[in-house]
């Protein structure tokens, strides 16, 4: 079937993650993390990531918003720069106001000119998920915006990959789903969906029983790859 859904995780997908303490450090009432913002961005990526994991093993789910303030606490700590409650606020307020890739806009429009149906799905909260699409401008090219929350378990669960079925109507095999983590993309294809792995940083593709159909660079060859499947 030809692909008629394109899904994107949020996170490093379509909205930059290290964004926030990238403009932090560029404020001059934070002299500590003009040197230190990438490992505080990156310490608070991968706690926020392995908490999720063991948060759904353990069943002890809690909203994306606490796990995101719970992996900055440790970097913030693991960086020596858990002294400055401002700094921790400012961090804080503009994760809830990410920038978006510079490509995201033209390539989503691309989609909805091409007849797709396109939609984020997240392990963000609805309320986190809103604020970065409209600090984004981002909502008139999404048809919807999928949480976790509505099934109470983070990716890579397959019931949260089944949220774009239920709300689409749709099958698997008309869905391309994209994600800059490798392990979502990889999980995606174990599912059944057609997946495109954002691979911005270069990294190895994870040793996991399945892997991405397509590995991108960036964002900018997803119509074209929507179109072609």
């Amino acid at each position: 079937m030809p692909i008629t859904t394109c899904v994107f995780d949020a996170y490093g997908t379509l909205f930059d993650v290290s964004a926030a303490a990238r403009q932090a450090a560029s404020e001059d009432r934070f002299p500590g993390l003009a040197d230190r913002w990438a490992e505080v961005a990156n310490h608070w990526r991968l706690k926020q990531l392995q908490y999720t994991w063991l948060r759904a093993v353990a069943n002890a789910h809690t909203d994306f918003w606490q796990v995101t303030q719970n992996g900055l606490d440790w970097a913030l700590e693991a960086t020596g720069l858990d002294g400055d409650p401002a700094l921790r606020q400012r961090l804080l307020d503009l994760y809830s106001e990410l920038q978006a890739y510079p490509e995201v806009p033209d390539m989503l429009r691309a989609l909805k000119e091409a007849g797709m149906q396109t939609a984020i799905l997240s392990n963000g909260s609805p309320a986190m998920l809103d604020g970065a699409v409209q600090s984004a401008g981002i909502g008139a090219v999404l048809d919807d915006v999928l949480s976790v929350e509505s099934v109470g378990i983070f990716k890579p669960a397959a019931s949260v990959y089944q949220l774009v079925e239920e709300r689409f109507a749709c099958d698997k095999s008309e869905v391309l789903f994209v994600s800059s983590n490798g392990w979502d993309a990889g999980c995606a294809t174990g599912y059944g969906f057609h997946t495109a792995w954002v691979n911005r940083a270069s990294e190895p593709v994870d040793r996991l029983p399945w892997t991405p159909a397509h590995i991108l660079s960036d964002l900018r060859p997803i119509p074209d790859l929507a179109r072609a499947q």
